[in-house]
């Protein structure tokens, strides 16, 4: 009788681990968290990336966990480059953290507001695809409180908004898919329809900083993007929209090849397909225009003038779509041809 009821209490902890687990993705309100740790030493290891220990608070409850550096591009350009936490599973157990391992953590880059704005934009990014499709990465949007524990001459506390993304094997999890990992991948082995989708959400959102190929320092396809199985059905999941026109970051800018003179200015880089699946991806969109515009007029953290230059960069888009079959001929136009 004693085994059973143990054996019953240890099944309730782990489905209770398992919906904790997935309880910092479920939600949108903004958590506060203060993170508080070797910050210089952090910063000044970007060859090496390291791990140091940090101390993260949330909702009343402590964590000790490893902090290092992570990222590319950003990595070199930014001067609060983004970071990854790494938990213990047995020290987040019934927190807002449980079942977490190792997470993303997508910050302001640069002193300036404007990074912090970039941040909270980007994270607008994420939420967008994800009203558009399950197939996408969730995020959670924080309110960091930065403690430097070296600086002892100056203040050493910063308050910036930052965001979280989900990792890839909860994703593959989420929708019951594998992760896949190869060199290239061909156009017949993805979901027609979802590549559609992110094609036009792509346009939408005005990011150029994509593909289907295996990057330049890269071994594996596709660039900013990862690949998931689901049954005999491949899928491409974006990510990293730093780049894209909505968030306009300051150190952004097309690649040249592209012929457009700044990141704002959209260009549909999706392969050509049969106009009936790019014409359900738009007609998707259009149908959740209101959650679209919604999710960006309600993002915390952004002057009214912010806001609505976000929205107004969307809107555009919105109003192109008004003519479908004009906005269609574009893609048309502008689609890759296999091999090009």
């Amino acid at each position: 009788m004693h085994s059973l009821f143990a054996g019953l209490l240890l099944i309730s902890l782990l489905c209770s681990w398992q919906v904790d687990g997935a309880s910092l993705f479920d939600g949108d309100s903004v958590l506060d968290v203060k993170l508080t740790g070797p910050l210089t030493s952090l910063f000044a290891d970007k060859k090496q990336r390291a791990e140091q220990p940090f101390t993260l608070v949330a909702n009343g409850k402590e964590h000790a966990v490893k902090v290092r550096l992570r990222g590319k591009s950003r990595l070199r350009v930014c001067n609060f480059p983004p970071l990854r936490l790494n938990f213990s599973r047995q020290d987040t157990a019934d927190t807002v953290f449980a079942g977490q391992d190792k997470v993303k953590l997508v910050t302001h880059c640069r002193k300036r507001k404007a990074s912090q704005v970039d941040a909270i934009q980007e994270y607008a990014a994420y939420r967008l695809l994800s009203v558009l499709t399950d197939v996408a990465y969730r995020v959670r949007l924080l309110r960091i409180t930065y403690i430097d524990t070296e600086r002892h001459d100056k203040d050493q506390s910063s308050l910036k908004y930052a965001f979280v993304i989900e990792p890839k094997k909860a994703l593959a999890k989420r929708v019951g898919g594998q992760l896949t990992h190869v060199k290239g991948v061909t156009l017949g082995s993805l979901d027609a329809q979802h590549m559609a989708i992110v094609y036009v959400f792509q346009y939408l959102i005005g990011n150029t900083d994509w593909s289907l190929v295996t990057a330049d320092d890269d071994d594996e396809c596709c660039h900013n993007g990862d690949l998931l199985d689901i049954g005999q059905v491949r899928y491409y999941v974006p990510y990293d929209f730093d780049l894209a026109g909505l968030v306009n970051a300051r150190y952004s800018n097309p690649d040249p090849s592209l012929r457009i003179k700044k990141v704002t200015q959209r260009l549909y880089r999706g392969f050509c397909m049969p106009q009936t699946n790019v014409q359900t991806a738009l007609e998707t969109i259009l149908k959740h225009e209101s959650d679209i515009m919604g999710i960006m007029r309600g993002l915390p953290g952004l002057s009214p003038k912010e806001l609505d230059s976000s929205s107004r960069y969307l809107q555009k888009f919105f109003t192109l779509a008004g003519n479908k079959e004009k906005l269609l001929r574009t893609f048309k136009k502008q689609c890759l041809r296999a091999g090009s």
